[in-house]
């Protein structure tokens, strides 16, 4: 009977998780230009990180997307010049995705407005709440990134 109670607390746990992820996506939607949507900023976000960029297909088994979904999204991105495609040196068949000076700056101002727009919850909730729970969090998340590989 434990063994029950605590697989639907985990069950509990993955939906309230994907429950907040829902909403913070369709708030940080609102707060970006042309219809850019979470998954397209949160790619533009892993590049900014990576400077020497990705390929497409790094790009995709990273957000687990299909790469044609991958390269549409890539595609629309350089269209706003917020990111590069550029020959891949090391494989002529392949590209590396890389962001821009313009992307980087998209992104600071896109976070400064999310914050501005979160503001009312850390106001409401404070500031543990969020502390205490991204230690378990990153411990979650590395052991699932650890099953999927």
């Amino acid at each position: 009977m434990k063994y029950k109670d605590e697989i639907e607390e985990v069950y509990r746990f993955f939906t309230e998780v994907g429950i907040i992820n829902q909403l913070i996506s369709t708030k940080l939607e609102t707060l970006l230009p042309d219809r850019m949507t979470a998954t397209q900023f949160g790619i533009l976000g892993h590049l900014v990180r990576r400077p020497d960029g990705e390929t497409p297909l790094q790009l995709s088994k990273a957000f687990q997307i299909p790469k044609t979904s991958m390269t549409h999204m890539l595609a629309g991105l350089e269209t706003k010049a917020l990111i590069t495609l550029e020959p891949n040196p090391s494989d002529k068949r392949s590209k590396i995705a890389r962001s821009t000076s313009r992307g980087e700056q998209f992104l600071n101002e896109s976070m400064q407005r999310m914050s501005k727009a979160l503001q009312p919850v850390l106001d409401d909730l404070g500031h543990e709440p969020f502390a205490n729970s991204l230690t378990h969090l990153t411990r979650i998340r590395e052991t699932l990134d650890k099953e999927r590989d």
